[in-house]
């Protein structure tokens, strides 16, 4: 009994000891507290149990470092027991404890803390074993020697430059040797290269076309002597001076002065021409009697156009170019349609004339569209045509010339009107918005008198058919009313202006019997009637008809016209199909659409009603005429 109290006071004796040296080195290196812990890790099915006891290498010596009694005993008792692992079951269990990095610097020599490891092996006194080693503070180097024996023989050897340092260092630093040496073996650094090597020859390299040296005694290019300017002899020739080139004028004017009136499609000395031109003379001479018209019925009338039809042999190409204006010769016998072309062409067609092809007469008196055409109402056998050319010509049948009525090089023109019965004086149209007075009994081509207008273009003209002092032209969004008595070079301001239109005027014109109606085509697709019956300083707006006026580029622009035998109906081209001409009452009732089926194929946008005969004329944009009658 009394050596087993003396063992257990001795064993108090060391603990004590031992924490009083663990307290002082904790002051001393002014750290703070370090708990032991135990990091168990399953080993080869073996626990391992490591403590960690920190010491400072600057006050360490070799062979100062005293173990405790009772961890020499215990390692004592355990040597036999680590001698029955195999050497490569140690390695493995070695290198894999979980340990922390150190850093070691060996340049300079600073202090660390460094840790050292001891291995229980427990066996099958599992229980008896945790229980004596709970005392255990740390290994020597020693102790950690003579558990490997003979396995750590080869390693040691090869780290004598370190034999200051704790064998798990020397392990850790063998691992580092050996990972490096593997690394090595495997060439990584060359495959790196390699591939580094196959990527830049990959990569296009940029190459410049380099630019072929000119050598000093190379012949050149042949070139031909005429563009080097050398005659065959090698001589140069004088340089010649350029001309300026002149462009010809697409449509350039005509000789001023009276043009004789020469068909284009027929011989002009032939029996057939002279023919045509005694006919009209004789037609006009009967055709100068004055007619009184009278209003008909709407139901009278509506039955009368149901009897106008066409057929094949009055369908007729008269002009070449598309229709500009149209007009039909008052005559009674006869029936003959002349029609304005773009081309400048003025074409006359004889319908009563077999065969159709011997009856049409085309002549060339402008240079542009003609826009405007009319016959005398004083003598038929004078037709008047205007063109945008700036010139008014008046072809004379009696003596076969187109004379020269006004001409104006200056500025376009655009329609006319004759402001007096006897037709000696005109009222014409500028495209500029400026208007002339032309009277033909003055000797020369000249106007009376220019007037200018607020309206930055006129498209047409036309005049009161009984007080023949006012005349209404269309503009671009206005239509204006003047009163020739007021009319003066500075500018005239309109006496009435209709503002009910939101686009531009296509025309504007009077009622052909009284006026007391006015009729605008405008291109917002409506057609507008107003009531003209008292001119003042309002005219009201009556009705509005709804119609397609929208006819693009190729085609001419939509005009509604007044038919002469009936005045409150007005007649228009249509874009409906099957193509129509139609007929409006100005209470916006459709009276009749003229159905050509296989004779109408195509929009006649001029249309032109005889003044006294139930015959219709429409012209088309390709200068094909059709033309219903009875």
């Amino acid at each position: 009994m009394s050596g087993s109290c003396a063992a257990a006071e001795e064993k108090a004796s060391s603990r004590q000891r031992l924490q009083m040296k663990v307290n002082e080195y904790k002051e001393n290196q002014n750290m703070s507290s370090v708990s032991l812990r135990s990091v168990h890790k399953t080993v080869l099915e073996k626990t391992v149990k490591v403590c960690l006891v920190p010491f400072s290498l600057s006050n360490y010596k070799s062979g100062q470092l005293k173990l405790p009694k009772s961890l020499l005993d215990k390692n004592s008792k355990n040597e036999v027991a680590c001698k029955k692992y195999k050497k490569t079951e140690i390695k493995k269990a070695c290198t894999r404890i979980l340990t922390s990095k150190m850093e070691a610097t060996t340049s300079s020599k600073a202090e660390s803390t460094l840790q050292k490891s001891s291995i229980d092996v427990h066996t099958e006194d599992n229980q008896r074993q945790h229980k004596s080693t709970s005392d255990t503070v740390s290994l020597g180097v020693d102790a950690e020697s003579s558990q490997d024996g003979d396995s750590d023989e080869d390693t040691t050897s090869s780290l004598d430059d370190f034999s200051g340092l704790s064998p798990y260092e020397r392990k850790r630093l063998k691992n580092i040797s050996e990972n490096a040496n593997f690394f090595a073996s495997l060439q990584l650094s060359e495959s790196a290269a390699r591939l580094r090597e196959m990527i830049e020859k990959r990569q296009p390299l940029e190459t410049k076309r380099k630019k072929p040296k000119k050598k000093e005694n190379e012949t050149g290019c042949r070139r031909s002597m005429r563009l080097l300017n050398v005659d065959p002899a090698g001589v140069s020739l004088p340089v010649t001076p350029t001309q300026p080139t002149l462009v010809a004028d697409e449509n350039p004017l005509l000789p001023p002065g009276p043009l004789e009136m020469i068909p284009e499609n027929r011989d002009d000395k032939s029996e057939l021409f002279k023919e045509f031109l005694q006919t009209w003379a004789e037609v006009s001479k009967t055709s100068s009697k004055n007619i009184e018209k009278q209003l008909s019925s709407i139901k009278t009338y509506k039955t009368n156009l149901s009897g106008m039809v066409i057929s094949e042999d009055t369908v007729y190409k008269v002009t070449k170019g598309a229709v500009f204006s149209m007009a039909f010769h008052p005559s009674e016998i006869k029936t003959l349609v002349a029609a304005g072309a773009q081309s400048g062409q003025v074409g006359l067609w004889d319908l009563t004339h077999q065969p159709k092809e011997d009856g049409v007469y085309v002549f060339q008196p402008h240079s542009q569209p003609v826009s405007c055409l009319y016959f005398s109402p004083a003598n038929p056998a004078h037709m008047l045509s205007l063109s945008y050319d700036g010139t008014l010509r008046c072809g004379d049948i009696s003596s076969a010339v187109f004379e020269e009525v006004y001409r104006n090089e200056r500025s376009s023109l655009s329609s006319f009107d004759f402001l007096a019965e006897d037709a000696s004086t005109f009222i014409v149209g500028h495209w500029d918005g400026s208007m002339s007075l032309v009277d033909r009994r003055t000797p020369g081509t000249s106007y009376e008198k220019l007037i200018s207008s607020s309206l930055r273009k006129i498209r047409t003209v036309h005049v009161h058919p009984v007080q023949r002092q006012y005349f209404i032209t269309a503009g671009c969004r206005d239509t204006h009313i003047y009163d020739t008595r007021r009319l003066t070079p500075s500018g005239s301001q309109p006496l009435i202006s209709l503002t009910e239109h939101t686009k531009s005027i296509a025309s504007a014109y009077f009622s052909p019997l009284t006026g007391n109606r006015i009729v605008t085509t405008c291109a917002d697709c409506k057609l507008r009637f107003f009531d003209s019956s008292c001119i003042s300083s309002q005219i009201p707006l009556l009705n509005t008809i709804r119609h397609n006026t929208i006819t693009g580029r190729w085609l001419t622009r939509f005009r509604a016209v007044w038919d002469p035998k009936q005045e409150d109906c007005v007649i228009i081209g249509s874009r409906a199909h099957p193509r129509q001409v139609e007929v409006f009452h100005e209470t916006g009732e459709q009276v009749h659409s003229f159905l050509g089926g296989e004779y109408l194929v195509s929009v006649s946008s001029i249309n032109a009603v005889h003044p006294t005969r139930y015959i219709l004329a429409g012209g088309n944009s390709g200068g094909k005429i059709h033309v219903f009658m009875n």
